[in-house]
This record gives structure tokens, C-alpha cells and sequence, in this order.
């Protein structure tokens, strides 16, 4: 036998070791835990504000630092673990998400746990991108690439429309610190096993890693994130007028830099690709009507038709089942059809199931709101999971890093843009609902910062008073819901036209990588 023959056999059994699907089993976890974290600590709101007693403003921060971190540190991060490795960079930075859990669970302060959350959102961004790397290193035949990131979106997916259950399941029976230790058995095993099972891989000629791009990204991100979520709350005042320009100017600064570095954080040539950007585009707009969605119908179940957060959690179930059953064969679709029919057509359905909602109520039953959120996890299962391919498939394997991190950039921009954007159409609508009369002053005013104070305002009143507001503060946010519905409706299908012209002519891979 040659030795191109020898060389061309060790390739062919390392692509297909069977250790491959055990490596990604490990990846998975991680990934599981990630998503879960992003939405288990709404559930554990009450107790522990309960316990710590943060005040508003530092209430806003442990809900939302960890996911600011996270976007903000996930390119950064990316390019680290194509510099010095992405297993040492994965085993490390789950180590430190079970340490940090632990400073999570017992903080004693509001101060210590804004200051835990941070700390958990770092480890959490060393985490994402290194697992699609590895995916993308590990499987060299690209069908099996495009089942195992299915496997790899789904499971994201499911993580965070889980979290609610397994809180609810948690709150019942222990304090709220046992959503964070739930973190600690799994990433044992992800360390012990992964240390046998995943293989090494890193950008031989990557260059150094550079500070400034880092911190450039890191507020840029932050600065946008931050500015998009308040405007929902808050509307534009100078602080989120001043956070808008700051980040805005350093993601400004950041690019430049990049085009300027000969070893760059992020190559800002991949966006040139008119593919790679249709790709990144249906990305982020595939997790904002997502997102938005969950969102408001976690409130709309419990504040408006009255469901125990265990309840609601498990009411919004079907749209992780649908990511996970059209996740696992957007692949193969893809290949069968065209990439821009399945991704075109996974928007286009998210943006149906939004329209539906335009005719949601009060006493909707729960088969319209299951079926549009069914219909929205299948949608989202198609387009998540090609993007995520597309994405991954159009820079060198050395890139991976720092490809996966765009990709999971574009996920929380899109949470956040979700949460943000459609929120302010619900607020803006809600906050001008009709009072009773009677109740002025203080009360009225805590009504009509949110349905859920509207709730809590209502305590204190009569309870004819206290039905009358409650039933006015739960139409104007059904009334808002509708309009934040048709509005996201209208976002995904001109977003599904545009991807069906950007990612024309685009094919996933079919040839075995050597």
C-alpha cells in the first residue's frame, strides 16, 4: 500500500470514528445547560427578590447581564479558541460555569449576584461557539455535519423552552439557588468525558489575539444590546441614547480595526459572501420572532389566562418540539431542494404563525396557541439549522471559531432585538390603557408601568375596582400582543423574500473534507 494510500485510509476512519457521536453528546450538554440558564432564573424572580431584595434597577441587571456578557465576549471568544485551542478553551470554561453556578446559588447581596451573573455569561460565551467548532471539525462528511448541527440547534432550542419547566420543577419542591446548582453534576461530566473524547483542533497560522478588538467588541455589543432592551422599558432617554452612540461607535471602531489587523478577530471580508450574510441575516431573524413570541406569551399565559408558571412553561413546549423534529432533517431537505426554499420557507412559516396571533384574546384556546407555536418551532428548526451550516461551511475549518461565534452573535442580537422591538410595541399600547376612575395617584401609575404590577396594584383595591383594572390592563396587553404580532409577521416574510434572493445558488457541502 502507498503511503497516499495509508494517509488517505487514516483520514477516512478518523471521519468516520465512532467516537464522533459520543463527542457530540458531550457538546450537546453544554450547549443544554447554556440555554437552559438563559431562562431558568425568570421563573426563581420572586423568590429571590424575595430573598436578596434588589431594588428595580438591580433587579433589570440580574435578569440581564448574563446575556449581555455573553454577546458581547461570543466573538472574542471564538477567536481565542481558534488561538489556542477550542477543547482547552471548551474544558476550561465549563469548569468555571460549574464553579460560578455555585457563587451563583448562595450570593447573598443583589451586588454579588449581578457580579455572579457577569462571571457565569464569560464562562457561558467561552462555551457556544467552541461546541459548533468542534462540530465542524470533528464530522468531515457534511451529511453528517448537517445532522449533528441540527442535533446541536435543537437541542439550543429546546434548552431555552425548557428552562421554564425545569424552574417551575425546581421552585416547587426546592429554593432558588437549585436552578443554578442543577449545573454542577452536568458539567462534571462534560469536563471527564471530554477530556478523553473530544479532539484538539486550532488555526495553526492565527496570528495574535488582540485586546483592543476585544474590549472595541465587548462594549459595542454591549452598548447595542443594552440600548435596544431599555428602549422597550424605558423609551429613549439620554442614558440609552448615549449607550446607542457608544456602542454603535465601537462596533464601528471594531470593523475598521478588523480590516486593518493582518490577523484579525473576525475576517469582516466572510460578509462580502453574499451567502454567508444572507445566512447571518435569516439567523438573527429567525431567533427575533422566536424569542418575541416566547416571550410574550409566557405573560400572556400566566398574567392574562391565568396559568402557574409550570404550566405555561410546559404550554410552550410545542415550539421546542418542532425545532428539534425539523432540526434534525433540515439537512437533508436542504440538499433535496434548496438551501433558500427550506430557509425561505422556515421564515415565512414563523411569520404565518405571527399572523395567526393577530387574532389572539383573552379566551383564546390553547389549540390556536399551540399550533402557532408548533408552526413556529418547525419554522424555526428549518432556518436555524441551515444557517447555522451555510454559516459554518463557507470559511475554512481553521475559522470555525471565529464563523460559530457570528453565528451565535446574530442568536442573542436577535433575542435581544426580539425581546426589545416587540416589546416596545407592546408597552407603547399597553401604557395607554383606561384606568377606573377611582384609582389615581401611586397605584395607577404602578398599573401602568407593567401587566404584572397591574396585578400587583390591583391587591390593594376593592375587589370590583381591582377586577376593572385587571381587566383593562390584560386587554390593552392582548391588544398589544396583536400589534407586536403583525408586526413581527410582516418582519419574517419581507425577511423570507430577502433570503429567498440572497442565499440563491447556495449548496451545502456533499464531498468528504480531508
Amino acid at each position: 500500500m502507498t503511503g497516499t494510500a495509508q494517509m488517505s485510509l487514516a483520514k477516512g476512519t478518523e471521519a468516520k470514528s465512532p467516537g464522533r457521536w459520543l463527542a457530540l453528546s458531550v457538546l450537546v450538554l453544554a450547549v443544554l445547560l447554556v440555554a437552559v440558564d438563559a431562562t431558568v432564573l425568570g421563573l426563581a424572580t420572586p423568590s429571590l427578590s424575595e430573598d436578596l431584595k434588589p431594588s428595580g434597577t438591580q433587579l433589570l441587571w440580574i435578569g440581564d447581564i448574563y446575556s449581555f456578557v455573553i454577546a458581547g465576549l461570543l466573538v472574542s471568544m471564538g477567536s481565542l479558541g481558534d488561538r489556542i485551542g477550542r477543547k482547552k478553551l471548551l474544558l476550561v470554561g465549563a469548569a468555571a460555569f460549574g464553579a460560578v453556578s455555585v457563587l451563583n446559588a448562595y450570593a447573598t447581596s443583589p451586588e454579588m449576584m449581578i457580579v455572579a451573573r457577569a462571571l457565569l455569561g464569560v464562562a457561558g460565551a467561552t462555551l457556544m461557539p467552541s461546541t459548533l467548532a468542534l462540530i465542524r471539525n470533528i464530522f468531515h462528511d457534511p451529511r453528517e455535519r448537517s445532522l449533528a448541527i441540527g442535533i446541536w440547534g435543537a437541542t439550543a432550542s429546546a434548552g431555552a423552552a425548557v428552562g421554564p419547566v425545569v424552574g417551575g420543577a425546581l421552585l416547587q419542591h426546592f429554593y432558588w439557588g437549585s436552578v443554578f446548582l442543577i449545573n454542577l453534576p452536568v458539567m462534571v461530566v462534560l469536563v471527564v468525558v471530554g477530556i478523553k473524547l473530544l479532539p484538539e483542533s486550532k488555526n495553526p497560522v492565527s496570528g495574535p489575539w488582540d485586546l483592543f478588538s476585544v474590549g472595541l467588541s465587548l462594549v459595542g455589543v454591549i452598548g447595542v444590546v443594552y440600548a435596544v432592551k431599555e428602549i422597550a422599558t424605558h423609551g429613549m432617554t439620554w442614558g440609552v441614547w448615549a449607550a446607542a452612540v457608544i456602542g454603535a461607535a465601537s462596533l464601528y471602531a471594531f470593523v475598521r480595526r478588523q480590516f486593518s489587523l493582518p490577523s484579525p478577530l473576525l475576517d469582516m471580508r466572510l460578509f462580502q459572501h453574499r451567502g454567508f450574510s444572507g445566512a447571518v441575516l435569516a439567523d438573527l431573524l429567525t431567533v427575533f420572532g422566536l424569542s418575541g413570541l416566547v416571550f410574550f406569551l409566557s405573560q400572556f399565559l400566566q398574567l392574562v389566562q391565568g396559568r402557574d408558571p409550570l404550566e405555561a412553561g410546559l404550554a410552550e413546549l410545542p415550539a421546542a418540539i418542532g425545532a428539534v423534529v425539523t432540526g434534525l432533517v433540515a439537512g437533508r431537505y436542504a440538499r433535496r431542494y434548496s438551501v433558500r426554499s427550506v430557509v425561505a420557507g422556515g421564515l415565512a412559516a414563523i411569520g404565518l404563525a405571527l399572523a395567526v396571533l393577530t387574532v389572539i384574546h383573552k379566551e383564546s384556546g390553547y389549540p390556536l396557541l399551540g399550533a402557532a407555536l408548533l408552526i413556529v418551532g418547525l419554522g424555526a428548526g428549518f432556518s436555524f439549522t441551515v444557517t447555522a451550516d451555510v454559516i459554518l461551511s463557507s470559511v475554512p475549518k481553521e475559522q470555525a471559531g471565529s464563523a460559530s461565534a457570528v453565528s451565535e452573535t446574530a442568536y442573542e442580537l436577535g433575542a435581544a432585538l426580539g425581546i426589545a422591538l416587540l416589546g416596545s410595541i407592546v408597552t407603547g399600547v399597553y401604557q395607554g390603557f383606561t384606568a377606573p376612575a377611582s384609582v389615581a395617584g401611586p397605584v395607577a401609575d404602578a398599573a401602568h408601568e407593567s401587566l404584572g404590577g397591574a396585578v400587583e396594584a390591583a391587591r390593594t383595591l376593592d375587589p370590583q375596582t381591582a377586577g376593572q383594572l385587571v381587566g383593562a390592563a390584560q386587554e390593552a396587553f392582548t391588544d398589544g400582543l396583536r400589534l407586536a404580532s403583525g408586526v413581527g409577521a410582516a418582519v419574517l416574510l419581507a425577511t423570507a423574500a430577502a433570503a429567498w434572493f440572497l442565499l440563491k445558488g447556495q449548496e451545502l457541502q456533499d464531498g468528504v473534507e480531508h
